[in-house]
């Protein structure tokens, strides 16, 4: 007696089910690429209990003949593909002819729709074991799907479902993603008879903010790169608006929403330097590739593929969005409603003459400044700043000096207009020092705040990479060496590496065997603590190894010196090191954030100052 028989057809499709149809969510997933395929212009979502009790999407599209009603609603029929090419060249969203089969096994479907070519609509109806042929229904344009009661004829599975706010949120989840990728689409969602989102058709930028916020589009670097027919565009926010989840990474492919690690893996990593470990960036991207190049049928989901040349995409995302992010100069505005704005300002290329400006330097300016209330027609005390030609090579960040006992050139009072444009450069003019920790400065919009150790912090470690890349770390000999007390460990670790710190840009020697000497150290770093500097270094590279110290932790390793030889707070600058300080965060890639992801500048507007003052009230 043969035990091995052929399945019900209920039983398989209540199978495939399980894998395709998780939860609502995915059910209205698919729904809604179907709508998409079949070129809605508008698309209407009602859902009731989180879409467990009922989930009708209505859309304009091109609908389905009375003929092909019933195969619709049949496992593996399909319009979009016939042979093995097709399925290696997928262009459409669905393609597998399984997800009204699978929602019908799990439900009571009602399918109605009208081609342009029929007088009226028709209908059919699935409940998980019968189907009723096609029946007359009044006129409509498109397709209307509408699913009742979702698993409950799986009770086993239906327990598994959560609260219906749960899945409220997965089903609002799956919405967003699809208005999204399709501005042009106009869309609507209802939830339990109330309108809870109404996207009209807009341009890309209109959409994410509608569908992400104001507060995301202001924080964002727009992207469009394209090389060897592979084309990247969209938006990542910048390091200052994170995340303590993953919840703003909107990733497409072929306009398919899709969670890949290898694409997780390439973003994360051009955002190293610029963000906390702990917090997640957000994007919305979309990627343009030939599709024969790209498998999305690895996965009953399809939200997950494989690239047929990983290893280029992701160096093509990484230094897309790597590219996007190291542009400097991009702003953060500090209003007077605690929110964070982010704009994009030019870049102040190094090297390039600059004009001669102005730096206010009396208490009597600020008192002026608030003084006239329409035409700002303000005279201020200033002097002449004759701006650096040459980088932070040839200047020293971090007098000792105490305010008092800094000199500044004082000139005649002169008419100034801050709405005009003093050919300030992007971070402006320094006005002085706040603590010994904040330079303030003055633009062409209003006062700019710098944390001077994050800045310089951020130079140097660039700066660094730069010189180990080019294998140019300079070395600078010291007249009288240092000695370190250490451990026997340590003296032979730095006997064993010699080499390796001679590419740091250090001379070690042992005086003994448990005295270190530093003969030479790297010029670049003239500010820094050389004893403690190294000391932290010998823990890093004993715990790194050296095999991956030049490698994968190589910028860790230069992070720290870098930090070492940033100017340290409490240091009393003038203002020529203040404005050369300024003038090299504008020439600096990734300059507006430190290398642990903070800020390292805010700018607070006029017009957040007149609210702070509440001038014109």
């Amino acid at each position: 007696m043969a035990t091995i028989k052929p399945l019900p057809e209920l039983l398989i499709n209540q199978i495939a089910a399980g894998e395709v149809v998780e939860r609502p969510a995915s059910a209205l997933k698919e729904i809604l690429e179907n709508c998409i395929d079949a070129k809605a212009s508008k698309i209407n979502v009602q859902l009731l209990n989180g879409g467990i009790k009922q989930m009708r999407i209505t859309d304009n599209g091109v609908g389905i003949s009375k003929d092909d009603l019933i195969p619709a609603l049949t496992r593996h029929s399909t319009s979009k593909i016939n042979t093995l090419e097709d399925l290696q060249n997928i262009i459409s969203l669905g393609f597998r002819g399984e997800a009204l089969a699978s929602i019908s096994a799990i439900s009571t479907l009602t399918l109605i729709s009208q081609t342009a070519d029929q007088h009226h609509a028709w209908q059919v109806q699935v409940n998980g074991k019968s189907i009723t042929p096609p029946l007359p229904a009044s006129p409509i344009t498109g397709t209307v799907v509408d699913a009742r009661d979702l698993y409950a004829n799986i009770p086993a599975r239906r327990k598994f479902l959560k609260t219906d706010n749960t899945e409220y949120a997965h089903c609002e989840e799956v919405f967003k993603r699809m208005a999204l990728v399709q501005p042009n689409i106009e869309f609507t969602l209802q939830h339990n008879e109330k309108l809870r989102h109404h996207y009209r058709s807009s341009d890309v930028s209109e959409r994410i903010k509608s569908v992400l916020g104001n507060e995301f589009i202001k924080s964002v670097s727009f992207i469009e790169e394209e090389a060897a027919g592979i084309k990247l565009k969209g938006v990542v926010a910048l390091p200052a608006y994170s995340r303590s989840s993953r919840d703003m990474q909107y990733f497409f492919v072929n306009n398919r929403f899709v969670r890949d690690k290898l694409i997780t893996h390439a973003i994360r990593e051009a955002y190293r330097d610029v963000l906390h470990l702990d917090r997640f960036p957000g994007f919305v991207l979309f990627l343009e590739i030939n599709p024969a190049d790209v498998d999305v049928n690895v996965h009953p989901t399809k939200m997950e593929i494989r690239f047929r040349d990983p290893r280029a995409m992701h160096q093509f995302i990484f230094h897309t969005v790597n590219k996007s992010l190291a542009k400097p100069s991009k702003t953060i505005q500090a209003d007077m409603t605690d929110t964070i704005v982010t704009k994009t300002i030019p870049s102040y290329p190094q090297h390039r003459p600059v004009k001669p400006g102005k730096i206010a330097q009396s208490m009597e300016y600020y008192q002026s400044l608030f003084s006239a209330e329409d035409d700002r027609n303000i005279t201020q005390t200033e002097t002449e700043y004759t701006p650096q030609t040459d980088s932070t090579d040839n200047i020293a960040y971090g007098s000792n000096k105490a305010p008092h006992e800094q000199t500044h050139e004082i000139t005649a009072q002169q008419p100034f207009t801050p709405e005009k444009q003093q050919n300030f450069p992007p971070l402006g003019f320094a006005v002085g020092q706040l603590h010994g920790v904040y330079i303030l400065a003055q633009n062409a919009n209003g006062l700019i705040i710098v944390d001077m150790h994050a800045a310089h912090e951020r130079i140097m470690y660039e700066k660094l990479k730069t010189a180990m890349a080019n294998q140019a770390l300079a070395m600078q000999q010291l007249l009288i060496p240092l000695t370190i007390n250490t451990d026997r460990t340590d003296i032979v670790f730095v006997e064993e590496n010699q080499e390796v710190f001679g590419q740091l840009g250090f001379d070690l020697a042992a005086l003994s065997p448990t005295t270190l000497a530093i003969r030479a150290v790297p010029a670049i770093l003239d500010q820094a603590d050389w004893i403690k500097l190294l000391l932290n270094l010998l823990t890093e590279m004993q715990n790194f190894g050296t095999s991956q110290l030049l490698t994968a932790k190589r910028n860790e390793v230069l992070a720290t010196m870098a930090c070492h030889g940033a100017v340290r707070a409490n240091r009393y600058l003038t203002i020529e090191e203040m404005n050369a300080l300024l003038r090299d965060m504008e020439a600096t890639e990734r300059a507006d954030q430190c290398n642990h992801g903070r800020p390292t500048w805010y700018e607070m507007s006029m017009v957040s100052l007149d609210k702070l003052f509440m001038r014109g009230k």
